[in-house]
């Protein structure tokens, strides 16, 4: 799937459009962001204000000039102790082996201010793409990204607008296939157990197609369970045996990550309750671990290492403008009946 035309990416912004925009000389605005020179604080924030509405990052090339790349490729994830990114990485990292391009990868945890430092960093060294998770970033990031002048390609996701290029799944659509699959199966006292869902929009747009799925069948969930935290397997525990406390009755519990469906299980295996039977479980992500669980937990494939690949092949090409948008499987596992 192609969008519409767009104008050329914009070029490479220079410190004489921060002086334009701050109103003050290029080497007063060169002080404020090497931290050199006397500079007055108010003229110090007012260069800063502007360079940071413009989305513009120095250049820290020694000697180079500003419109020079490096072979490096920014990789901007939230976690690599979430199973499902390193899967990511593989796909970016083999594909770009044959290519002269390497990979280097930025942290966010989560947050939305570090990821717009992680960004700033990366993109100060002039790197030939970056390759983001998700679609949603502060304004700031919004602006480095979009005046970068090189292949930007968010990955994971395609629900929304990207700045140039995204690879993904539709994660409303998984949410809204999932909640079908468990309405047909026969089960209808549904309960939604969720990690890092204040900045985790793809598991929120999971949830909100769960529950336009359930709306639609004239259902509502009977009970959800949210924390803040790395997804983990004690976790995943500890939120089934609140839900079960509060809502005895409950008959299938959809659960956002693997990790916590997966300690799920375990807890309603060692409850003795029959699966799929009395209740049924379904997770997201299709991780390695599940199959070494006593049961095969039924979720659904990300297309992780793909999303991976179609991304890198996108910088390689130096492409822009494109979006591809890839189908998660449902794999049913055997815990729906």
């Amino acid at each position: 799937m192609s969008l519409p035309p767009k104008a050329p990416p914009k070029r490479t912004l220079t410190l004489r459009d921060v002086s334009e925009a701050s109103g003050v000389s290029e080497m007063t605005v060169s002080r404020v962001l090497r931290s050199r020179g006397d500079v007055s604080p108010a003229t110090r924030e007012r260069v800063l204000i502007a360079a940071r509405t413009l989305g513009y990052v120095p250049n820290k090339i020694a000697g180079a000039l500003a419109s020079s790349r490096v072979n490096l490729v920014a990789v901007i994830i939230p976690s690599l102790s979430n199973m499902v990114f390193p899967e990511v990485m593989a796909g970016i990292s083999a594909t770009l082996e044959s290519t002269g391009l390497q990979p280097v990868v930025g942290v966010t945890n989560y947050s939305p201010d570090r990821e717009e430092t992680v960004l700033y960093e990366m993109l100060s060294w002039r790197p030939s793409g970056v390759i983001i998770a998700g679609l949603e970033h502060t304004d700031a990031a919004q602006a480095m990204l979009q005046n970068a002048g090189i292949p930007i390609v968010e990955i994971m996701d395609i629900d929304g607008t990207p700045v140039d290029s995204a690879v993904g799944i539709s994660h409303r659509r998984a949410g809204r296939q999932m909640a079908e699959a468990i309405i047909a199966a026969g089960y209808r006292k549904i309960a939604f157990l969720g990690t890092m869902m204040p900045h985790d929009h793809r598991a929120r747009k999971r949830l909100e197609g769960f529950e336009e799925a359930l709306s639609k069948a004239g259902l509502t969930l009977v009970d959800r369970e949210f924390y803040n935290g790395g997804s983990a397997l004690l976790k995943g525990r500890e939120m089934t045996a609140a839900v079960q406390n509060r809502t005895p009755d409950v008959d299938f519990l959809y659960y956002s990550n693997d990790m916590i469906g997966a300690g799920g299980l375990l807890y309603c295996l060692h409850q003795g309750l029959d699966i799929p039977g009395k209740i049924g479980l379904a997770a997201f992500n299709g991780v390695e671990l599940l199959d070494g669980l006593p049961r095969q937990l039924a979720t659904m494939d990300a297309c992780r290492y793909e999303i991976g690949c179609r991304a890198a092949e996108i910088i390689a090409a130096a492409g822009s403008n494109n979006v591809v948008e890839l189908t998660p499987t449902l794999q049913r596992g055997d815990t729906i009946r």
